[in-house]
């Protein structure tokens, strides 16, 4: 078979594994190009689903294989712009199997790859001579199979060093190492051939972007910017100009039984040119050590200087039992979600991961934040129990920077130790740079305390480095509020809608600031928008009930006072809310009343209220400054 294959405006190089439209890459992952690639082996010829089975997914590879195979096909169609239908490349043969219909060219003979050098960890990778560019196959192309032995491995990787040797004769002269000091690392590839293993594919990933982001010299994108290009086909130059980066890591997990794969590879951005592909196989306990070793070599790769602390934090990762991380993994899965329900069974993962193992401290810190965001309970539930998990986590390793922001955000929105946070705060953000959250709320704090300057420069690192989080995009639209921009606060809600206009925060931006303008209409509009895809939420509801009151609608707004008080008999609702309705109506008996009970519930909202412009008719009143001593705020 050539090693080049030209069908149509197509060109399918069987070395690299690339297919090329027009000469573009079209991005097309192993299962669809295996299959393709067997097709053109036998071009006219019925290829038979069982013939593709023994190719692609061997005996000792655990999936649906029907559904695998369809998915492939499906994918391989996508790429091509191909149709089931109306067929132009593959044909369908019901219940037999498929075939290349298209007239085939073909050019060059195949070259037969080298074998890859092991390292000394048991790792196949790529060693590349010191004048050479590095190049690997194709972006994505991982083998969807989990291989007990490492001499299987190395096969796997045979084509990358191939493809390696192939660029010493394109390439002359010395390249000087690669310039990469920001990376986005993109959702690792669930390729067990289970869609039940997604959670574990999303949680390799936060693992390994948590790893990175410890690195002081180096930027990572967190993890909710990554996580909106799962499934992604933009191309990488394209994501890395979204998220101002320099650098992308992009791989595979596979996982079978108490084994995992991962296949990684770092691509720097503006060339597309990649720098760096390895392979790691470990037992699930050691899936830890795992993440360890990726970052220590990405970071070796682009020539990054670890401190001495870095270097030993990186070389203590230690196992974990298998069971234990797997728990770990799912509650940070449903964590992610933010739901009420999702944070339900994040905390339940988290508390049976502690059952396991009551020293697994990253198990506490999950429970930290699972509380510390939790919005259905009361505040004297949630945030002791937050700090106490932070507390727990710590003592078993000083070292977590989620458990040390976590405790800061419970002694800020609860405890009103200013002084306290600020400590943990800072000291979250020396051990983790890279942590945007940690930046978001210590920038919160600096709000609160009526150091505006501060603020500003927290939340706009946090958008740096979390570009695309609908939270902190509301977060420097706060900013814009403050300093009385409100069309540039209008501006920033819109743009937060383009990346999903089903989330309920831009809407109520949108009609806080149509409010501020007295556009009621248009505020009334958005809000109901922003009350209908919170699901009915008491902040939600809260603010239209406000704006209700202040555009004249005295019975509509009673009418929301009257819903949030049933919706207190189901679930928390903050007297804090029910007072910015009163508020509104120009009810300050009635609103001082429901914040006096706000301060007897130490309800989290307090902490800003200096700075929430629907408690403007109230500033003037006594009541106002006696209410911001008793929380200990700057008047």
């Amino acid at each position: 078979m050539p090693q080049i294959a030209r069908f149509g405006v197509f060109e399918v190089d069987l070395q690299s594994h690339e297919l090329r439209k027009r000469g573009i890459k079209v991005k097309l992952h192993e299962q669809p190009f295996q299959v393709l690639a067997t097709l053109l082996e036998r071009p006219g010829e019925v290829v038979l689903r069982e013939e593709l089975r023994r190719r692609i997914w061997p005996g000792d590879t655990f999936v649906d294989f029907d559904n695998g195979l369809n998915g492939a096909v499906n994918r391989l169609r996508e790429a091509l712009g191909d149709s089931a239908d109306s067929p132009r490349f593959v044909e369908t043969l019901p219940r037999q199997g498929y075939r290349f219909i298209a007239a085939l060219e073909a050019t060059a003979p195949v070259v037969e790859p080298a074998v890859l050098p092991k390292n000394g960890r048991g790792q196949a990778e790529a060693v590349l001579p010191a004048n050479e560019v590095p190049r690997v196959a194709s972006a994505r192309v991982f083998q969807p199979r989990v291989w007990g032995l490492i001499s299987l491995a190395m096969v796997g990787l045979a084509l990358l060093t191939w493809n390696l040797a192939r660029r010493r004769h394109e390439v002359q002269g010395i390249t000087a190492p690669p310039t990469i000091r920001s990376i986005a690392v993109l959702p690792l590839e669930n390729l067990s051939g289970d869609p039940a293993q997604e959670y574990f594919a999303d949680g390799m990933t936060d693992a390994l972007i948590t790893e990175l982001a410890q690195i002081n010299s180096l930027q990572v994108i967190s993890r909710t910017s990554a996580m909106r290009y799962k499934g992604t086909r933009k191309l990488l130059p394209e994501i890395a100009k979204e998220l101002n980066v320099d650098g992308i890591v992009e791989g595979a997990v596979v996982r079978s039984g108490e084994l995992v794969r991962v296949d990684a590879q770092l691509i720097q951005a503006t060339n597309d040119r990649h720098v760096w592909a390895s392979t790691y196989e470990r037992s699930l306990g050691d899936a830890v050590v795992l993440q360890s070793e990726v970052a220590r070599d990405i970071a070796n790769a682009i020539h990054i200087q670890l401190t001495p602390y870095e270097q030993a934090r990186l070389a203590r990762a230690q196992s974990v039992d298998s069971q234990t991380y797997e728990l770990y993994l799912k509650g940070r899965y449903f964590w992610g979600k933010r739901t009420d329900a999702a944070i339900q069974k994040s905390i339940d993962y988290f508390e049976q991961a502690i059952q396991r193992d009551p020293n697994y401290a990253l198990a506490y810190a999950g429970l930290a934040d699972a509380y510390d965001v939790r919005q259905d309970l009361p505040p004297g539930e949630r945030f002791p129990k937050a700090k106490a998990a932070a507390s727990t986590a710590l003592r078993i390793d000083e070292g977590l920077a989620e458990a040390h922001a976590a405790l800061a955000t419970s002694l800020f929105l609860y405890d009103w130790d200013w002084s306290g946070a600020e400590k943990e705060f800072q000291r979250a953000i020396a051990l983790n740079p890279n942590y945007a959250w940690a930046h978001q709320w210590y920038g919160q704090l600096h709000h609160a305390m009526g150091r505006q300057q501060n603020w500003a420069a927290e939340v706009e690192r946090a958008r740096e480095l979390d570009p695309l989080s609908m939270a902190l995009l509301g977060s420097g639209s706060g900013v814009a509020v403050a300093n009385g921009q409100y069309d540039l606060a209008i501006v920033h809600a819109r743009k937060t809608l383009e990346l999903d206009p089903n989330k309920p925060g831009p809407y109520l931006l949108l009609g806080r600031m149509y409010a501020k303008k007295g556009m009621y209409k248009e505020a009334v509009e958005n809000l109901q928008k922003g009350v209908d895809f919170s699901g009915g939420a008491p902040e939600p509801l809260s603010v239209l009930g406000y704006t209700y009151g202040a555009s004249g609608e005295r019975e509509n707004a009673l009418e929301i006072v009257q819903k949030l008080k049933l919706l207190s008999k189901r679930r928390y609702v903050s007297p804090y809310d029910i007072a910015v309705v009163y508020a509104g109506l120009g009810e300050k008996d009635l609103a001082f009343d429901w914040l006096q009970k706000a301060v007897a519930d130490r309800s989290s909202q307090l902490v800003l209220m200096k700075h929430d412009e629907k408690l403007d008719t109230l500033r003037l009143d006594p009541r106002y400054s006696e209410l911001l001593r008793s929380i200990g705020l700057p008047l």
